[in-house]
């Protein structure tokens, strides 16, 4: 018999999610369940996977767990992040209560330029210490990979601290990270008069200094990719700037993310098409017309209901109807102190189910494998297949949709990390 570093054998449900393509229409509701399943591990990597009688008879293991009754499932990937950051914003969250908007609270100095000073005043340190606290609660609620943006530095000192932060927390901690330049997030207050000046100072300063930084990063040396991106919308980046930065991002071998269509449709979503965007993310109020696009595309959809929620809207991105049309659709926290201040992948996969019509199934897949796709990392993450890290989740429930069903609870029972139980 093989020997192997751990079994975890008669799985109520063994949930592979397992994908050779990102998942879309009819296969997104396919979660690849095995039944009294197993996945073998060894040196982090899964090895092995297929039904319990089978794996035992086939390999030992020096560790081996009885999953029986439990859930098997992938860690969850987070693949639209603005963890690292400094301070928090809940005297906005009451403004909104009382019925201020987003807009008009940034329009006011508030919203991102508020995060921004704070940032700024921070040390390293202080950035790490105040972020690694957050990321324990995303991995202790499943997440065990998550991009993360830069952002809330917008000048080019700290907008570097962030990215040495988003490297010295990637080593530090169990979650993966990835990493994401985002200095096109906001126009910092004194370029509000300027803004043109600021998209230069992007595309001209910061962009090849966050080049020069990961290639002399860990991350880099990995193969992990880097990605820059910006945020589309009125009051922030016009199409043609925001064009400007992405092609010079790309000029500089980043791959191209952008923040689309959250409160207007400025044709972000074709643009990010015709550059060959990895994923096109929040698309609040994409049209139809853009949304069949983003179908015929490869670019992944990235939706964002726990915005929607802390907001207090009624009104989603068409998830459903993105689904229906065949995009591939990932489901994301976009923690951050502002509009999502969420950790957590299994509330926002109940909100979607909720309030988007998502099946518990195309939920899960939208977590995991499509999330993998949307940061780069499928060939590492997202699902259980034999090569892929062994990064797992088994639950405290023996049906995998108690994670929509059930909210405000954990349901994680443990967490596995390339093999280490945590």
């Amino acid at each position: 018999m093989t020997q192997l570093d751990l079994l975890i054998h008669s799985a109520g449900q063994l949930v592979t999610c397992a994908s050779k393509t990102p998942k879309r229409g009819e296969t997104m509701s396919d979660v690849g369940i095995i039944e009294n399943g197993a996945v073998g591990i060894t040196d982090g990597e899964i090895v092995a996977v297929g039904p319990s009688e089978q794996l035992r008879r086939a390999y030992e293991a020096s560790t081996q767990i009885d999953a029986s009754g439990k859930v098997v499932c992938p860690g969850f990937v987070d693949p639209h992040t603005h963890v690292v950051y400094a301070g928090d914003r809940v005297n906005e969250f009451e403004m909104r209560v009382q019925g201020v908007s987003y807009m008009e609270i940034m329009a006011a100095g508030g919203g991102i330029n508020f995060t921004t000073k704070a940032t700024r005043a921070a040390s390293l340190d202080d950035l790490v210490m105040q972020t690694r606290p957050r990321l324990d609660m995303m991995l202790e609620l499943g997440t065990t990979t998550a991009e993360v943006k830069t952002g809330y530095g917008l000048d080019t000192p700290t907008e570097l601290k962030m990215l040495h932060a988003i490297a010295a927390l990637d080593e530090s901690h169990k979650i993966d990270l990835v990493p994401t330049f985002m200095g096109a997030h906001a126009i910092p207050r004194e370029y509000a008069v300027t803004p043109s000046i600021y998209t230069y100072l992007v595309i001209d300063e910061m962009l090849p200094a966050a080049a020069n930084w990961y290639a002399n990063s860990t991350f880099k040396a990995r193969d992990i990719p880097f990605f820059v991106d910006v945020f589309c919308e009125q009051n922030a980046f016009d199409l043609e700037q925001s064009q400007r930065v992405l092609v010079a991002g790309q000029a500089h071998g980043m791959k191209i993310k952008a923040h689309v269509d959250e409160f207007t449709n400025l044709g972000g979503v074709s643009m990010g098409i015709e550059m060959g965007a990895v994923s096109l993310d929040h698309l609040d109020v994409t049209p139809p017309a853009e949304v069949q696009k983003l179908a015929n595309s490869q670019t992944i959809g990235v939706v964002i209901p726990a915005v929607n929620f802390n907001l207090g809207s009624t009104e989603f991105a068409a998830a459903r109807e993105m689904i229906d049309a065949g995009v591939a659709l990932a489901l994301t926290t976009d923690i951050n102190p502002g509009s999502a201040p969420c950790p957590s992948m299994p509330l926002v996969m109940a909100i979607a189910c909720r309030y988007q019509g998502l099946l518990p199934a195309e939920a899960l897949n939208a977590s995991t494998i499509n999330a993998a796709y949307a940061i780069g990392m499928s060939e590492r993450v997202g699902s259980l297949e034999v090569g892929k890290q062994a990064d797992i989740l088994i639950l405290k429930t023996g049906d995998y949709r108690h994670l929509m069903y059930q909210f405000g609870g954990d349901l994680v029972e443990q967490v596995i990390k390339k093999g280490e139980l945590l």
